[in-house]
């Protein structure tokens, strides 16, 4: 049942808002009594939802109770930008958790999975360009078709709700392809150890792993766009924080589950640790994208007025693209630009260091043994795997870590508008916390740095304790690369999209559409993905020429992937230097900060939340 605003006394419904037609939306922008000035509208105390954060005004008795909203009704009757509390950023984020789960799946155990079906390490990397590839045509379909729904429950979540269940069902066949292809082929006659079956298996394998990387991208584009439309502008930068965080949460449980030996803890799940962790995933998927649906409403898109006409095709569909990155604002380009180095540091640390601490280990058993049989270099690899998730363990601590105690430090470029006093829940000691000078921007450029300098210190390292040490510390750069950009570029779009919805009650012509939040952030997700394909390439060139055969000791292949990869982290360390800071971007009151005394009320709303996250309670 969505959360959402109900009636206040003395208003009653439209005996039309069940009707197909769109309630107009003039009419409910429509200034009140005591709406303030400005010309938009802003609830009474009695019209706001539970899950909004009171202010220091407001009657606790006169917040009312939970209302489940017709699904043809009027939407909130408010212009987007009130406060919301931590449980409302709290559903409205979860769902990134469980697709975290299945990406950490993917991400631990698929390169070993993989090579134990028999694929060599330099056709595992043209394998993993389907995910970079799948983010770059995917996304900015998803994005445009999402900002072009017209169903009455929301634009993004019919995207959600199909992306998950794809998703769900290509983890459980990719988790079971070996039992797939023997039973196919068996009906034919065929050994379950013949040739033909094990390359059949790979080839169902490869096959799933396409899909499910088009699945994945697919919800990820639609949460992503989910967060940016139901979050006001001065909280973009705490809704991606609590994204942030949910994502730490998501992998600790992704990682902590790899570590454990689960087919003798939930045999009924699977009978390999690939399989157990699949099914768990696609649980923590489907429920997680489940409870954001049900609990946060999105606004009626058909507000919005009727979607533009679709002109089908290929071409026209990679024009709207180009046309959409030439329209981008200077802001989100110079995020997009970071991006594209980033990742192609970024892409090898996710998809191969899983490997890299599993060779450590290795190393001194194979010297010891040289001549040891496939079995069993394929049960020392099992344990080196395990060790591997251990590492990524640690990484995903470190990052939660990172995420709850990073915001603390770094003010909020947008205020609270709402928010002119001290809130009941801050405090001067959290308010002194936050460190003069650092802002978002420079804790990215730092954090690229610092991931740079820490891959290189691999050259030095030979045990896995070592190497799961240098993880941890990655694991501080990654809590940035989840919140920053994001915060960044999310920011940018809600704040336009406030000013496109007040120039459309004001009767301006909107032909914006590049800058809604669906195509936005699939293009910047093309800044992500198209890097990795260079990084895959890359990667399959340097493993044809330095990989040794499996079970030989001193394999530094992987390592050296990782090395050349960080040079491209300078890059983008370099190239974050063109991110503006956020009182250097033209503002529009809406929720910007302001010069004077602007650092005061961002770090004011800051530490309030802290407190609230500390003592787990809504704000």
């Amino acid at each position: 049942m969505p959360l959402a605003d109900a009636d206040p006394p003395g208003r009653r419904s439209s005996p039309d808002a069940g009707s197909a037609s769109p309630p107009d939306e003039a009419s409910l922008a429509r200034p009140r009594p005591g709406s303030g000035s400005g010309g938009h509208a802003r609830a009474p105390s009695n019209e706001r939802s539970p899950l909004l954060s009171p202010r220091p005004s407001q009657d606790d008795s006169t917040v009312v109770g939970f209302d489940r909203p017709s699904l043809e009704g009027a939407p909130h009757d408010d212009d987007g930008q009130e406060t919301k509390s931590m449980l409302y950023l709290v559903l409205l984020t979860i769902s990134i958790g469980g697709l975290q789960i299945a990406w950490c799946v993917e991400l631990s155990n698929g390169t070993p999975y993989l090579l134990s079906l028999g694929l060599s390490k330099s056709l595992m990397a043209l394998v993993w360009i389907a995910g970079p590839l799948s983010g770059t045509l995917v996304q900015p379909y998803v994005g445009i078709r999402s900002d072009n729904c017209r169903i009455p429950w929301g634009k993004r979540k019919p995207f959600m709700l199909g992306g998950a269940a794809a998703t769900m069902v290509s983890l459980l066949a990719l988790a079971w392809a070996r039992e797939i292809s023997r039973g196919f082929l068996g009906v034919f006659g065929a050994a379950p150890e013949s040739e033909g079956v094990r390359t059949s298996t790979i080839v169902v394998a490869v096959v799933f792993v396409y899909v499910l990387d088009f699945s994945i991208n697919t919800v990820q584009a639609a949460i992503r766009a989910f967060i940016v439309d139901c979050a006001p502008t001065h909280q973009q930068e705490s809704a991606n924080a609590w994204a942030g965080r949910i994502t730490g949460v998501g992998n600790i449980l992704g990682y902590l589950a790899g570590y454990v030996d689960l087919p003798r803890i939930m045999p009924f799940f699977g009978r390999t640790q690939f399989q157990v962790l699949c099914v768990i995933a696609s649980i923590a998927l489907g429920s997680t994208v489940l409870v954001s649906c049900l609990f946060v409403p999105e606004r009626d898109p058909r507000l919005e007025g009727a979607a533009p006409a679709s002109r089908g095709g290929v071409l026209a569909f990679f024009r709207q693209v180009f046309s959409s990155i030439r329209r981008l604002p200077p802001q989100i380009r110079a995020v997009c630009a970071v991006q594209f180095f980033a990742w192609i540091g970024w892409f090898p640390f996710l998809f191969y260091i899983t490997t890299y601490i599993g060779q450590l280990y290795v190393n001194p058993i194979f010297a010891a043994k040289p001549d040891m049989p496939p079995e069993e270099v394929d049960v020392v690899w099992e344990k080196a795997t395990r060790v591997g998730t251990l590492a990524l363990l640690v990484f995903a601590f470190t990052s939660f870590a990172a995420n709850i105690l990073l915001p603390l430090f770094i003010a909020p470029s947008f205020a609270d508008p709402g928010a002119g006093t001290r809130t009941a829940h801050s405090t001067p000691l959290l308010d002194r916390l936050i460190v003069p000078g650092l802002t978002l921007r420079r804790t990215w450029m730092l954090s690229l740095i610092l991931y740079a300098l820490t891959i290189f210190a691999t050259l030095f390292v030979r045990t896995p304790s070592a190497g799961i040490v240098l993880v941890g510390v990655v694991g501080v750069s990654w809590a940035v690369t989840l919140w920053a950009p994001f915060a960044l570029i999310s920011a940018e779009i809600s704040k336009r999209d406030a000013l496109r919805r007040r120039a459309r009650t004001a009767g301006a012509v909107d032909d914006g559409l590049e800058d809604q939040a669906g195509i936005v952030l699939g293009l910047h997700n093309v800044a992500i993905a198209a890097p990795q394909i260079i990084a895959t390439l890359g990667s399959s060139v340097l493993f044809r020429l330095l990989q040794r055969p499996r079970g030989t000791p001193g394999d530094d292949s992987v390592g050296w992937v990782l090395r050349v990869g960080a040079l491209a982290s300078l890059a983008a360390a370099f190239v974050a230097t063109r991110v503006r800071e956020a009182d250097a971007v033209d503002g529009d009151g809406d929720g910007g900060p302001s010069k004077a005394g602007g650092d005061v009320e961002r770090g004011r709303s800051r530490s309030a939340e802290a407190v609230g996250l500390m003592r787990g309670i809504g704000a």
